[in-house]
């Protein structure tokens, strides 16, 4: 290319008459939305054994739980079937990271996480209750519990561990590496109570009796729950999961779909305990 050439490729550039170098390619790039539609699924993690947000059914393999029925309205917006991947509550944010899976339902948005994943708005809001057969424990505040002679069982690494590590530091604090421990513990008489969330407690409650009780100390401690998306994905992608988050929270449909997710249980509106509200 001789200096003519240069000067005036230099100057059509400088006009806008030239396209930038990777602009093509750009124009090209195919949104996340479009990736998913060709696909013709949407992918996210399931997790054994979560009732009332997850479970598989052995004999038939379908999935159900609110945070399916959640998962199933996105994909039907986007017009797209949906696929569930086996996971668990830690793995289903590795799969969104990893892009094995969309996005990931029921998280909560523990600061940490999100150095790996981005997070939408919320879709609900859960609060950090203690499960016990002691009614002595109902109407006590966090600061009241906070003392050594009450002890409580929490599986390790939780959201609800972290509760304990910051509102009752000199409770005696059993930690298991699962919530099934946990909940041996308190019904063998080795722990007053188990630190869990709302949801997960109303259900773990009705499975095992002896565990008692649902009670939500003051203040009530509400954690938003939150969708998990990949970073890489597109704003338009990003925008679209916080604005079906938002939408369906604050018209009543998340608070159903949760409600439906209780009801294989014998749970209502009605058994949900004092302090809990869905929307924080």
């Amino acid at each position: 290319m001789n200096g003519l050439t240069k000067f005036l490729c230099a100057a059509a550039l400088a006009l806008g008459l030239l396209p930038l170098a990777g602009s093509a390619s750009a124009a090209d790039a195919k949104s996340t939305v479009d990736t998913i539609r060709e696909r013709g699924v949407l992918r996210v993690p399931g997790i054994l054994n979560e009732d009332p947000y997850f479970n598989k059914d052995p004999r038939t393999g379908e999935w159900r739980g609110f945070a399916i029925e959640m998962a199933r309205d996105v994909a039907k917006t986007l017009g797209v079937k949906l696929e569930v991947v086996e996971s668990s509550w830690a793995n289903s944010i590795l799969d969104v990271q990893s892009g094995k899976a969309d996005i990931a339902f029921a998280l909560t948005a523990v600061p940490t996480r999100a150095l790996s994943i981005a997070f939408s708005a919320p879709t609900y809001y859960n609060s950090f209750v203690i499960v016990s057969p002691d009614a002595a424990l109902s109407g006590l505040k966090w600061a009241e519990l906070n003392d050594p002679k009450y002890s409580f069982a929490v599986d390790l690494g939780s959201s609800q561990d972290l509760i304990t590590q910051q509102y009752l530091p000199k409770a005696n604090i059993l930690r298991f590496k699962t919530r099934d421990e946990a909940i041996v513990a308190v019904a063998t008489g080795k722990a007053q109570g188990l630190v869990s969330t709302a949801l997960n407690g109303m259900v773990i409650a009705k499975k095992t009796t002896a565990l008692g009780k649902v009670y939500v100390p003051g203040p009530v401690l509400s954690s938003p729950s939150v969708i998990g998306i990949n970073y890489a994905a597109d704003e338009q992608f990003k925008s679209f999961i916080s604005a079906w988050a938002e939408y369906n929270r604050r018209v009543g449909n998340n608070q159903t779909w949760i409600v439906k997710g209780l009801e294989p249980f014998g749970i209502t509106l009605d058994d949900l305990p004092a302090g809990f509200d869905f929307g924080g």
